[in-house]
């Protein structure tokens, strides 16, 4: 399926960032984010030390000179993370603006025409729009049928049909009418269409933070708070051991230890997930939406359109009378020569793989017997005289009993036992001899087994919802691999059983189209409405599919997984790179005035100022280190939660250990002699 695409210019959008990096540092934007906050308000005391270096105490106007401008350059890194995360989305946004501020509409009053501005519109506003025409804003058919061209929104070459009435009257804003026309009504508000949605989904800077963000917000802002009061008390401890401690010094310490890594990837994080699930041609209606699709515990599906095709296509060849499967599979093929139906195209397909190709050039001479409600069949009649026919069994028996022919005993059986799996069984017969059954199915899709499989790693449970009876949904059921099903289902069925799902605390997602699919949507935690559905069905999700494709459920579900566990395995980072700087530099930081502290002094760093200028440096370094983790997420690999848990604990955890270590003495190697040289050592 082709996406639509979104060409960015780089060095634009590198430009930008930086840009912005520096307009970021607006304190009343850095107040958004308190962690990083801190760290300002730390540089603009630092940068009054600069200048007054006696101002508190007698100190050194190059070392706090230094701390300002590595400061300085930690908060830029930062904002820039979130600039880069934020900056495809603006420009995504400003051309979509752009496409809003120059369409015109046709406005009708009657039989009057007024040419206003799409922003113009109002809701049940009735618009005309003809061929070549941009449809200025969601609304309904309520006149007139024509091809619409969804490339702008969903990638689609192919024009796809529209008309008044039925599931297919929905239009979305920003497409265009390539034949015919359509009178639309306006059902959208001014600012609430899916192009002012979609705007304000990439505009990262418009962004509202998700309740599990706003949580791990709050767990950083504690953990800054703790690390500030023991750099606090380090003043009184080390005025104790008689240790003069810099104020500036402090407050580089502060920054080290606080969870400055995370603080200023944070909104990255977000930001790029939600722009995954964009690109991927999904609006989301929020933030909240696209995260809670990564703590999905079950998963509603109906079984036409998304588990399967939704066209009976040929499955098996079953003679029957005494036939081999070879000559009952050859009449079938002959009888779907001229067939251009699904099915028809279907048979042949199989025959192919039955090694039975044959050509129309052959049977040119052949007189086509189209298939008619009355007669419930179809086929050939050959030059030869032969007629080969293919339908309905009443049809087809009556037929071979009128040529004098008998039907075979074991015709009945098979015909119900198809009948009985959910499947059509067409009966083969040329002249008075019935020849067999071809069995048409409803085929599972390809490659669902392997993707439900995946579901299941991670734990998430599939429940498949289908109108069939009971012995025909275990049949699919179990052939696509879902760990559940409801058989003869009805629009209660499936609210039904995401309360009892929602009851055991758990989150469910599902996707629909029709009118009928909107309570259950409504009900569900992340509802998955297409674009080619009713109104009502995505005015009740939370999430709208521009491709129209059932199955995406579980890619978005997979990205929400991947947006949480990139959270997760950079906060794991975050705080063991904190624990490890403490360890590391504060040996040093003690050792001139306690010599026995040089015992804890592991790292064998040059001096205290080369030690927090070093550690300084590898915080400030890490954040743009990170940035592509955050900006492409942690690789989503299908495993259960403890598993998962474990492998971040061991990976990030321990990295987020290591890593200040060998990153703190190798940049200690480097500044020392220069803090040396410099008479700061």
């Amino acid at each position: 399926m082709s996406k639509h695409t979104f060409t960015v210019d780089r060095s634009a959008l590198l430009k930008r960032a930086i840009l912005d990096s520096f307009l970021k540092l607006n304190p009343r934007s850095m107040v958004r984010n308190p962690v990083m906050f801190v760290v300002e308000v730390g540089m603009a005391i630092t940068l009054f030390l600069t200048f007054f270096p006696n101002a508190v105490e007698k100190g050194d106007w190059r070392y706090n000179a230094i701390i300002t401008f590595i400061l300085l350059v930690t908060l830029l890194f930062a904002n820039f993370a979130e600039a880069m995360a934020e900056g495809r989305g603006k420009a995504q946004a400003d051309s979509m603006k752009k496409t809003r501020r120059d369409t015109q509409a046709k406005r009708l009053s009657g039989d009057k025409v007024t040419t206003v501005s799409a922003g113009d519109l109002k809701k049940d506003d009735v618009v005309l729009v003809e061929a070549g025409d941009i449809i200025p804003n969601d609304g309904e058919i309520v006149e007139g049928l024509a091809m619409v061209d969804e490339s702008a929104i969903t990638g689609e070459s192919a024009p796809v049909m529209k008309e008044a009435g039925g599931d297919f009257s929905s239009v979305t804003g920003g497409t265009k009418v390539v034949s015919d026309s359509l009178k639309i009504r306006i059902t959208a508000t001014p600012g609430e269409s899916f192009l002012d949605q979609m705007i304000r989904l990439v505009e990262g800077a418009k962004r509202q933070k998700t309740p599990n963000e706003i949580a791990l917000t709050l767990v950083l802002v504690s953990l800054t708070m703790i690390f500030l009061i023991v750099v606090v008390t380090l003043a009184p401890a080390a005025a104790f051991a008689k240790v003069a401690i810099p104020v500036s010094t402090l407050i580089a310490l502060l920054v080290c230890l606080i969870p400055t890594t995370i603080g200023g990837l944070l909104s990255a994080i977000g930001i790029a997930g939600m722009d995954r699930v964009t690109k991927f041609n999904v609006i989301a209606m929020s933030g909240k939406a696209v995260e809670a699709c990564g703590d999905v515990n079950t998963m509603i599906l109906d079984k036409t359109g998304t588990i399967t095709f939704g066209n009976r296509m040929a499955a098996e060849f079953v003679p029957v009378g005494g036939e081999s499967e070879e000559n009952a599979a050859r009449f079938a093929v002959i009888s779907s020569l001229f067939d251009d139906t699904p099915e028809g195209r279907s048979v042949l397909e199989l025959g192919k793989k039955c090694g039975i190709a044959l050509n129309q050039d052959d049977y040119a001479g052949a007189k086509t017997v189209e298939f008619s409600s009355s007669t419930r069949m179809s086929g050939l009649d050959l030059p030869n005289g032969t007629k080969i026919r293919k339908g309905a069994s009443d049809a087809v028996t009556a037929f071979v009993k009128q040529a004098g022919g008998t039907v075979p005993e074991d015709l009945t059986a098979e015909v119900e036992r198809i009948s009985k799996l959910g499947g059509t069984p067409l009966v083969v017969c040329a002249d008075t001899r019935v020849m067999g059954v071809i069995y048409l199915k409803d085929t599972v899709k390809p490659g669902l087994v392997e993707r439900f499989a995946r579901l299941r790693k991670i734990g998430i449970k599939t429940v498949m919802c289908t109108g069939d009876n009971p012995l025909t949904a275990a049949t699919i059921a179990k052939e696509a691999g879902v760990d559940d099903f409801i058989a003869e289902c009805k629009p209660e069925d499936k609210i039904d059983v995401i309360k009892r799902e929602q009851a055991q605390g758990k989150l469910v997602a599902m996707s629909g189209d029709g009118t009928n699919d909107a309570p259950a949507l409504a009900q569900a935690d992340v509802g998955l409405a297409m674009n080619s559905g009713t109104q009502s069905a995505k005015e009740a999700a939370n999430m709208v599919d521009l491709d129209s494709d059932p199955t995406k459920i579980i890619e978005v579900v997979e990205i929400g997984k991947q947006l949480l566990i990139t959270r997760g395995a950079l906060t794991t980072f975050s705080i063991a790179n904190d624990v490890a700087k403490y360890f590391a530099i504060l040996p040093a930081v003690f050792t001139l005035a306690i010599p026995n502290m040089e015992l804890l002094n592991i790292m064998r760093l040059a001096s205290p100022h080369s030690a927090i200028i070093s550690a300084l440096i590898f915080n400030a370094v890490i954040i743009p280190l990170l940035i592509p983790i955050a900006m492409r997420g942690v690789r989503f690999k299908p495993m259960s939660a403890d598993r998962m848990l474990l492998r971040n604990m061991t990976l990030f955890g321990l990295g987020g250990i290591a890593a200040p270590f060998i990153g703190i003495k190798l940049i200690d190697l480097l500044v020392g002699p220069l803090m040396h040289a410099l008479g700061m050592g």
